[in-house]
């Protein structure tokens, strides 16, 4: 595995884990209650112009994040 790094500086076409989600209060409630909890594996499917937001795969559905959110949480990629 590599290093740990923010959501928001993973590549498109990334394969991620979910290591930790720093979100607390209202905002860390919504993004475990997407699924995005630690253990969870994602795959980076796409990203705006302009960076924001980022389309993730996980599971069976994509979700979108905006890079406020996407920066609490703490991502390591996955090697095929």
């Amino acid at each position: 595995m590599g290093t740990e790094i923010c959501l928001r500086k993973a590549k498109v076409n990334q394969k991620l884990k979910i290591l930790s989600v720093s979100a607390q209060g209202e905002l860390g409630r919504r993004i475990r209650d997407m699924g995005l909890i630690p253990g969870t594996e994602v795959h980076v499917i796409g990203k705006a112009p302009l960076k924001d937001p980022v389309a993730l795969r996980l599971k069976d559905f994509t979700l979108t994040l905006r890079n406020s959110e996407a920066d609490h949480i703490t991502v390591v990629p996955l090697e095929d």
